[in-house]
């Protein structure tokens, strides 16, 4: 019996199991920067590499602005590589153009999830596990999503997926609002839903939870083992069904 959830974010909820890669990409093409996707997903990689070590997110910082830092980094990494030849005040125009359209897939993308998150948080009790910035509440509350008793992000606690400490920490935060016991609360009372098959599929999975994959799109051919999760669906907008079935 499914007694409360842990919700992954980036790709889960934002996205809805689109890799964040693809609606990048896909942003470049809209706004028509020339470049192949093989090379932006070098400069996509460079961005990730550099948001993870340096502060350039402030926990102040709401959706938009991470992603337009996000694309100035990867968009001047093109430009410093000779891969896209453009005047700078061109580049920066353009980038904040991706950083737009993005942020509207997103708005797009939340008319689906948060009433399911909604739905959801009517019946049980919501944790949130996500690999981030630092600025998860910032975002979370940008987007009227405050559905979540507690909030794990890797940039606060110093854990990242897919190491299964981090949703061990989403288990025993569910334990610590819901005031119950390791025999009271049981893992496998407790359903992660996550985009990736690596990151929060299998450590949760290891940890004896329950998961519900939302497969969709990913980053590159990821080898998988579709017997694992307890459930797959393809649209977010399924989860409340597929619990209540299950």
């Amino acid at each position: 019996m499914i007694q409360a959830i842990i919700f992954d974010y980036g790709g889960t909820i934002d996205t809805n199991s689109v890799h964040w890669s693809e609606v990048l990409w896909e942003g470049y093409q809209q706004v028509g920067i020339p470049v192949c996707k093989e090379e932006f997903r070098t400069s996509y990689v460079f961005a990730e590499r550099a948001l993870a070590k340096h502060p350039y997110i402030k926990p102040t910082h709401n959706f938009l602005d991470l992603l337009t830092i996000k694309c100035d980094l990867e968009t001047k990494d093109l430009t410093d590589r000779g891969i896209w030849n453009v005047a700078e005040k061109e580049r920066k125009l353009q980038s904040d153009n991706v950083a737009q359209y993005c942020y509207n897939y997103v708005l797009k993308v939340l008319e689906t999830s948060r009433p399911v998150l909604a739905q959801l948080a009517e019946k049980y009790p919501l944790v949130l596990v996500s690999n981030f910035y630092g600025n998860i509440e910032t975002i979370l509350a940008d987007f009227r999503l405050q559905y979540f008793q507690h909030i794990v992000e890797s940039a606060v606690v110093g854990v990242r997926k897919p190491d299964p400490q981090i949703y061990q920490l989403g288990i025993d935060a569910l334990r610590k609002v819901t005031g119950k016991t390791e025999e009271e609360l049981p893992t496998n009372d407790i359903l992660v839903v996550g985009d990736s098959f690596s990151k929060d599929i299998i450590p949760a999975t290891q940890l004896g939870c329950k998961t519900v994959w939302v497969k969709g799109v990913g980053w590159g051919k990821e080898e998988v083992d579709e017997t694992v999760p307890t459930y797959i669906i393809y649209n977010i907008k399924d989860l409340p069904e597929t619990i209540s079935k299950g």
